[in-house]
C-alpha cells in the first residue's frame, strides 16, 4: 500500500472514530429525531450508515450484504457502529484491494475508489448525525483535509450525473465555510439546518 492509500485509509479510521463518539452520546430520547435526511430518524439513519459499512466490506471481501430489510442495529446501536467499522477498516486494509477492481450495481471501480466513495457518505451522514442530535464534530485537521478531498472526489463523481434518489442539489454556501460543512451543502444539505428547514 503507498503513502497516500494508507493515509485514505487511516482518514477513513479516523473519521469511523469520530462517528463511535458521536453514536455514543447520543440521548434516549433522540433515536425518533428528525435528520437533514428528511425521510429518516436519528435511528434510521444510523442504520444506513451501519448498513453501507456492512455492504462496502462485503463487496471487498466477496461476500453477499446483508438484506436490505435487516435491522442491523438490534438492540446495541453502538455495539453495532463499532463491529460495522472494524469490518470496513479490516476490508480496506487487506493487501492488494486497493488496487483491485470490484463490480457493483453502480459500476467497476478500484477499491481505492470504493473508499473514496464510502468516505464522503459517511462524512455527510456523520454531518446529519451531529445536526440531529445536537453534537459538534471536532474541528481538526485531518477531519477537514478529509472533508476537502471528498468534497474534490465528489464533485468530481457527481459531475453531470443525476442526482435524483441520491442527494438534493447542492445549496448554496460561502467558499470560506469549513470543508465539511461545503461538502455537506455541495450533497445537498441546507447550512445552518435546523428542524424547521
Amino acid at each position: 500500500m503507498n503513502k497516500d492509500s494508507q493515509s485514505s485509509v487511516d482518514s477513513l479510521e479516523h473519521a469511523l472514530r469520530l462517528g463511535g463518539r458521536l453514536v455514543e452520546n447520543i440521548a434516549s430520547r433522540q433515536w425518533d429525531a428528525p435528520t437533514p435526511c428528511s425521510e429518516w430518524t436519528v435511528r434510521d439513519l444510523l442504520a444506513h450508515v451501519v448498513g453501507m459499512n456492512l455492504v462496502f466490506a462485503a463487496m471487498l471481501a466477496g461476500k453477499h450484504p446483508p438484506p436490505s430489510a435487516a435491522d442491523v442495529l438490534g438492540g446495541d446501536p453502538a455495539g453495532a457502529y463499532a463491529r460495522s467499522a472494524q469490518l470496513l477498516l479490516d476490508a480496506f486494509g487487506v493487501p492488494g484491494v486497493l488496487e483491485q477492481s470490484f463490480q457493483s450495481p453502480m459500476g467497476t471501480a478500484t477499491g481505492l475508489e470504493r473508499l473514496q466513495i464510502r468516505s464522503y457518505d459517511l462524512l455527510a451522514h456523520l454531518w446529519d448525525l451531529a445536526q440531529a442530535t445536537g453534537q459538534q464534530l471536532e474541528n481538526d485537521p485531518v477531519l477537514q483535509a478529509s472533508a476537502q478531498q471528498a468534497l474534490e472526489f465528489a464533485g468530481g463523481q457527481l459531475a453531470g450525473v443525476d442526482r435524483a434518489g441520491r442527494f438534493a442539489p447542492p445549496q448554496p454556501i460561502s467558499g470560506t465555510a469549513a470543508a465539511l460543512d461545503q461538502l455537506a451543502a455541495f450533497l445537498g444539505r441546507p447550512v445552518p439546518w435546523s428542524p424547521n428547514c
